[in-house]
């Protein structure tokens, strides 16, 4: 099991495991159809928020396939979670972690989304050791992508109607950077972070 705190604090923003006094806040974004459209399921009702935080509120143990981290993440001058931030191993062997974000819509455009994203992928690849990340993006989410491309990420596939979901298929866009490739975009200028947030992407915990 990972021990050590997995607190991180950045200049706007707090991300910690997720207690039970958040479910309600899970539940306002989480509860959303405009969410739920990229998540590939069904909104979450209240009492499912209830469940998956008692599943994701302890560290997971990073040692299997299929653990999974996810963080809650909050303003640092205000209470209350605006989204949350996944991490998940795809593969212990090969080092492979898949990342994602879901975030609510009354805090997009400002960047928040990114930050967030930018200090998941440090945690994988400083702490996890992950050798390579990757997101699968609904190719209609045009803010994912966006947001992958500021972290310096590369679009390697695109897969074409790969999944059926509300009614029609849906396609994605897989994403993906190395450990060493993230370390040359981090010393590279950024471009302004406002503007990318909106909703979330496929990476989840289940249901």
């Amino acid at each position: 099991m990972v021990t050590e705190d997995l607190s991180i604090t950045t200049d706007r923003l707090v991300l910690r495991l997720f207690t039970p006094d958040d479910v309600d806040d899970m539940y306002a974004y989480q509860g959303l159809d405009e969410v739920a459209r990229y998540l590939y399921r069904p909104p979450r009702t209240r009492e499912r928020c209830a469940e998956v935080i008692g599943e994701i509120c302890v560290p997971p143990a990073w040692e299997k396939d299929g653990d999974s981290l996810t963080l809650a993440v909050c303003r640092r001058e205000e209470p209350g979670v605006i989204g949350e931030v996944v991490l998940k191993l795809e593969s212990h062997y090969a080092r492979q972690a898949e990342i994602g974000w879901v975030f609510h819509p009354a805090w997009e455009g400002r960047g928040y989304a990114t930050e967030a994203a930018r200090e998941m992928r440090r945690l994988a690849f400083e702490r996890f050791g992950v050798h390579r990340i990757f997101a699968r993006i609904d190719v209609s989410n045009t803010a994912s992508e966006r947001l992958c491309e500021r972290l310096g990420m590369r679009r390697e596939a695109h897969l074409l109607e790969n999944d059926w979901t509300h009614g029609d298929w849906g396609s994605e866009y897989v994403y993906a950077q190395l450990a060493r490739e993230a370390e040359r975009a981090d010393r590279a200028p950024r471009t302004a972070e406002a503007g990318e947030d909106r909703a979330g992407q496929r990476t989840a915990p289940a249901g």
